[in-house]
């Protein structure tokens, strides 16, 4: 896709503290020492208001390259305030459930090299809605301080009912019976996308923001662009 670039800053990304787990098990243990540091009940900056980011990143697999993009807006009129990328090797291996291990360095590469105030993160995946409860959203979140939400192209394991056909109609995300995010129809007659709780905003501020942030496509102008930046990136630095 083809959108306006304000010459993002590139990063790179430091090498990975000592205490950066090695291992499967030990990933767990970090993900279980921070959830339970995830706010859920705080109200979060109001739609339209201040800076809004965006956050996405992009794999060559076989050269074991991530890179990352930010990209902030202004939350009024949702126009690119900066940019910045950050591209190095994948952090952690692929383990389903553990995939902010292989992301969180880059991203927060990338947000180190902002001048602007980030405001609102808005990932392209989960928050809580999670089956350890603590996606890249929430992750980030908790690391950073920054309030977070997830917005997702897909349900993941989790159920919900089809939300009327309208724009804004909205369902549970479901796991058994608890709630864990909504599935959120952003254009009427399309597929919806699924948004929860990261940090410090609740879910039915989650819902306001991904609506404000979807004035004509499914998807929210944030992930739009942090995709197309983190893909360029990709192609830049793997020379493909």
């Amino acid at each position: 896709m083809s959108m306006p670039s304000t010459n993002p800053r590139t990063a790179g990304i430091p090498p990975l503290p000592a205490d950066w787990p090695a291992d499967e098990a030990a990933a767990r243990a970090v993900q279980d020492a921070l959830r339970a540091r995830v706010v859920r009940d705080e109200e979060g900056p109001s739609p339209g208001s201040g800076h809004v980011t965006g956050v996405d990143v992009a794999y060559d697999d076989e050269r074991d390259v991530v890179a990352a993009a930010v990209v902030v807006l202004d939350g009024a009129s949702l126009e690119v305030v900066e940019e910045a990328t950050a591209v190095g090797r994948v952090a952690f291996p692929y383990v389903p459930g553990l995939l902010a291990f292989r992301e969180v360095p880059a991203v927060l590469a990338a947000l180190d090299a902002l001048d602007a105030d980030p405001g609102l993160v808005v990932c392209d995946g989960y928050g809580i809605a999670h089956p350890r409860r603590f996606g890249l959203a929430s992750h980030l979140g908790v690391l950073t301080g920054l309030p977070t939400i997830g917005v997702a192209k897909n349900p993941f394991t989790f159920s919900h009912r089809a939300p009327d056909d309208a724009r804004g109609s909205a369902t549970p995300l479901l796991d058994g019976a608890e709630e864990v995010g909504s599935a959120l129809r952003t254009r009427a007659g399309v597929k919806p996308v699924f948004v929860s709780v990261g940090h410090r905003v609740t879910l039915a501020a989650a819902r306001a923001h991904t609506l404000h942030l979807t004035p004509r496509y499914r998807l929210p102008e944030t992930t739009r662009r942090a995709d197309a930046l983190c893909r360029a990136a990709l192609r830049e630095a793997t020379g493909t």
